[in-house]
């Protein structure tokens, strides 16, 4: 924790740090508290546990990495967003897909950083939304407005949920698909029961046929 003080008139601001890779946790700490206002609360190494921390500390803002083990994080932002409306959400993700981007912005983050950026730019993003404004990546940003939006995925299925899908499609198995996503078996369990459950098909042959119908997957 920081020995820093925050500066007169300037309200400390707390932050619930989610990501699944200590090392990874352990260096925006540092680049966090560097800040004489900021203090990290608490720390969470996947989705549900964030949501734990989050409901129970109440920060001000919510770091939240998109790709963890267990649940998806893209399900726990709506009830995080929900529950504690005062915490900003930012996300910090390797994944650079305007796709992912929407969906985690529609769903009630409010911020959208990518790791390789400069450690200035997640403060930068923690400033933007605790003034209440919106903070996305600009160079993800600047694709987000030159590629039109796609039409929604059918049956609300999530980008992950849609990548799960082709690839089921294609002939992958959980754990090859978990090896190509650099997910856990798991998790793409979860994303399978998920994709049955919205669409109401439960064979892998109806699932093939659904991938096709609706493009979600090269003939």
């Amino acid at each position: 924790m920081s020995a820093q003080t925050s500066e007169p008139g300037r309200e400390q601001i707390t932050v619930v740090l989610a990501d699944d890779h200590e090392i990874v946790r352990d260096g925006i700490r540092k680049v966090l508290e560097e800040e004489p206002d900021v203090e990290v609360v608490a720390e969470a190494s996947d989705a549900e546990e964030a949501a734990r921390r989050t409901l129970g500390h109440k920060p001000t803002v919510l770091v939240l990495d998109l790709s963890m083990p267990g649940t998806p994080s893209l399900e726990v932002i709506p009830m995080i967003a929900e529950k504690t409306p005062e915490t900003a959400i930012v996300v910090l993700t390797m994944q650079k897909e305007p796709a992912f981007a929407r969906q985690a912005l529609q769903s009630g983050a409010r911020g959208y950083v990518i790791k390789h950026s400069a450690a200035a730019e997640l403060v930068a993003a923690i400033r933007a939304v605790v003034r209440g404004e919106t903070y996305i990546n600009p160079d993800l940003g600047a694709r987000m407005v030159a590629e039109p939006s796609p039409e929604g995925a059918p049956d609300e299925l999530t980008p992950r949920e849609v990548e799960v899908l082709g690839l089921l499609a294609q002939g992958y198995m959980n754990p090859e698909i978990a090896e190509r996503l650099v997910l856990s078996v798991r998790t793409v369990e979860t994303h399978r029961a998920n994709i049955q459950r919205k669409t109401g098909i439960t064979s892998r042959a109806e699932l093939i046929a659904y991938a096709v119908e609706h493009e979600l997957v090269e003939r």
